[in-house]
């Protein structure tokens, strides 16, 4: 098995591209780390790498900081004590009406905001679970894609360059099929994107 580094990759991403990596010419191998970067991105699909953040809460505060690499907000760990979740109105224990959270532009919105008696009763640690986005280092210490779905980022990269090409061939004048409409042979970049993603999303587990 291969690096996870970002040049390990590349020079893997280019050698499994064969002929077709020749069309990507920018500098310093620009085309293949986009095409990787895009590739982790869309990991989450098949791979949603979940990750446990916390924020300390306040009464009355109802926005806080997302985690940086936050892309879904999952489900609370906060509040789910099942010694709460069994409490009557008319109890001391009972925490009323739990916030609501949801992601937004970098912020985790709580509705209703969080009250004194909640974080006196649940704590002022909000934790909580989250799908994190994933991202290739240049060390492969850096990357967050476990080394053995390294396949499934090269596949998805692959696609991706097959995507790019595809959409170079789409503002050329190309008949296919006798001009009965248009659909993409076996061997062109758009039926290997899509063989690709096919293959890729099958992966799911």
């Amino acid at each position: 098995m291969g690096g996870m580094g970002l040049a390990d990759l590349v020079m893997d991403l280019r050698s499994s591209l064969r002929d077709a990596a020749s069309t990507f010419t920018a500098p310093g191998n620009e085309d293949f780390v986009r095409h990787l970067t895009l590739a982790a991105a869309d990991m989450h699909r098949i791979r949603p790498r979940t990750l446990i953040g916390e924020v300390l809460l306040t009464a009355g505060v109802s926005e806080y900081p997302a985690p940086p690499d936050l892309l879904r907000f999952k489900s609370a760990i906060w509040g789910v004590q099942p010694d709460y979740n069994r409490a009557k109105p008319w109890e001391k224990t009972w925490p009323g009406l739990l916030p609501r959270c949801q992601a937004c532009a970098g912020l985790l919105s709580m509705l209703p905001a969080p009250t004194e008696n909640q974080i006196a009763l649940l704590g002022r640690q909000y934790r909580f679970y989250y799908v994190a986005v994933d991202r290739i280092g240049e060390a492969a210490a850096d990357t967050t894609i476990a080394p053995g779905d390294r396949h499934l980022l090269l596949m998805r990269a692959q696609a991706e360059a097959m995507h790019e090409l595809a959409m170079r061939d789409s503002v050329r004048p190309v008949q296919v099929g006798g001009g009965h409409g248009q659909q993409a042979k076996t061997g062109t970049p758009q039926a290997i994107w899509d063989q690709l993603m096919k293959a890729w999303l099958l992966a799911v587990r």
